[in-house]
């Protein structure tokens, strides 16, 4: 799969729409708890848009490139968990604060490092390779992995768990053939795969107004 600005810029345009569209029908139909999940395709579109910017900086250390990893590192082990907690049932919600706060750890450690440290961005053939210097990478990965998949996974909703079975399936291909550009590659097929919200807030929901 080739990735350039034009790429990153028609799938962030598209993705971005779609998001939009997911926004303004849970805004219409008053299900407000499901807005920060509604909105993942709306961040996710802008995160590709942010990288045509990386893509023509030419790689190296520049406010694009920072922009990119806030967004890919603290933000979504944040966003995911937490949207899917507030969009979930009562009867569920518990078993959902354990990626909810592994997520939070997560981001702080990651926060922490681009607060300290500089994010440089490389440009390898046809995909871009991000830098940051995160101790015990191993774990925090592991970390971002279980707040942003396993709470999809363990979502009650089957519609956020088909999209937290699919990331998955994308996360293992991008870190077997790209694994140099593991985070660029997997936030790509993510912004992608979020068009799947759009399914699931159309989907009619118990105690929905009637229009």
């Amino acid at each position: 799969m080739c990735w350039s600005a034009t790429a990153d810029l028609t799938a962030g345009t598209a993705i971005t729409a779609v998001g939009l569209v997911c926004v303004a029908a849970v805004v219409r139909a008053r299900r407000l708890e499901r807005l920060p999940v509604a909105a993942l395709p709306l961040l996710l579109g802008a995160h590709q848009l942010v990288e045509a910017a990386v893509w023509n900086s030419g790689g190296g250390c520049s406010p694009a490139a920072t922009a990119w990893a806030v967004i890919a590192l603290p933000v979504l082990p944040v966003w995911v968990p937490f949207g899917v907690l507030l969009a979930s049932a009562p009867e569920v919600r518990w078993r959902l604060w354990g990626p909810a706060a592994v997520g939070l750890a997560t981001a702080a450690v990651l926060a922490y490092c681009l607060a300290t440290r500089p994010v440089t961005a490389e440009i390898r053939g046809h995909t871009l390779g991000y830098g940051v210097n995160v101790p015990w990478m191993p774990l925090v990965l592991t970390g971002y992995l279980s707040a942003t998949l396993g709470s999809l996974l363990l979502a009650g909703d089957r519609w956020l768990r088909l999209l937290g079975a699919v990331l998955a399936a994308g996360a293992l291909a991008c870190s077997a053939l790209w694994r140099l550009e593991f985070a660029s590659t997997w936030c790509a097929f993510a912004a992608v795969a979020s068009v799947l919200v759009l399914g699931w807030v159309r989907r009619p929901q118990p105690g929905s107004p009637v229009t």
